[in-house]
């Protein structure tokens, strides 16, 4: 790897960056990520707990079963980790990302929760955002969110 990947949260009380390549990345569709992320899939990839480095803050975390871990934003909420907790490894919610296209899926867990709606979705009519915001709010909008990359302290 030639240069370090960095994510945080949504609101910068978290940042980490990764010194080795995630594996694995997928999505899960299992009932628990559906809660645990509020979406209809988690996106996640497999890095050993070593290779993770938080640059600034740290977790909270919520064990959502007798086995496994969920770290979060305790601020803003950012889904950030799963975790095995007795693996020597954790999962990184690709979201988080600042680069989050450089980690595409490659494989689907917990396919038996995938929404039966999924194969028609590139169907739907779609917008960019800035079509959704009138001109004259879009004046006034700005952004509470941290940037993709770091800042410093």
């Amino acid at each position: 790897m030639t240069a370090s990947i960095t994510g945080g949260c949504q609101c910068g009380a978290i940042r980490y960056k990764l010194t080795a390549e995630p594996q694995n990345a997928h999505i899960c569709h299992c009932r628990m990520c559906q809660k645990a992320f509020g979406n209809y899939f988690a996106a996640l990839a497999r890095v050993e707990l070593r290779d993770v480095v938080w640059t600034r803050g740290t977790p909270a975390i919520f064990k959502s079963s007798s086995v496994v871990e969920r770290g979060f934003c305790r601020d803003c909420g950012t889904p950030l980790t799963f975790r095995y907790t007795n693996k020597d490894r954790i999962n990184i919610a690709l979201g988080t990302l600042d680069d989050p296209k450089a980690v595409p899926p490659v494989r689907q867990y917990g396919i038996e929760g995938q929404m039966p709606f999924f194969a028609d979705l590139h169907s739907l009519p779609g917008t960019v955002t800035e079509n959704d915001i009138p001109e004259s709010e879009r004046q006034k909008l700005r952004s509470l969110q941290h940037p993709d990359h770091d800042v410093g302290e």
